[in-house]
């Protein structure tokens, strides 16, 4: 994913698959906590659904919203785990797993949502 983009301009962005077909809502923005650079996103897939996590790399970010490079029944088949908690390395490996991606790095660094002071995973005017 584009390194320049603040994960707070995430939140609320349409996020839409590989064909262009919309998928939902970006919920939260979790980051690397090694590097502290947004790794995973939690897209709300409907108003009585879950939150998708899926991954800032290699997703792209444009003028109308995140492009996840994934088919949208591969999207909603993701594990869930619940937001605004801390990937555990399981986890975080499942989804590796699940969207098939190359796990050359260490899997000692695992994800998380942003220190409460810099609340990324919160939309604007929505209730907890």
């Amino acid at each position: 994913m584009q390194t320049d983009i603040d994960p707070r301009s995430l939140i609320g962005r349409k996020a839409f698959d590989r064909h262009g077909n919309k998928i939902g809502t970006v919920d939260e923005v979790y980051l690397d906590d090694a590097t502290g650079e947004p790794e995973w996103a939690a897209v709300r897939t409907g108003l009585f659904s879950r939150d998708a996590f899926v991954p800032l790399e290699p997703s792209e970010m444009r003028e109308e919203g995140l492009r996840i490079p994934y088919d949208r029944k591969l999207i909603k088949d993701a594990p869930d785990f619940g937001v605004g908690r801390h990937l555990s390395p399981e986890q975080e490996l499942q989804l590796y797993h699940h969207y098939r991606l190359d796990i050359s790095s260490p899997t000692d660094s695992v994800s998380s949502p942003p220190p409460a002071d810099k609340d990324f995973g919160k939309i604007a005017g929505s209730e907890d």
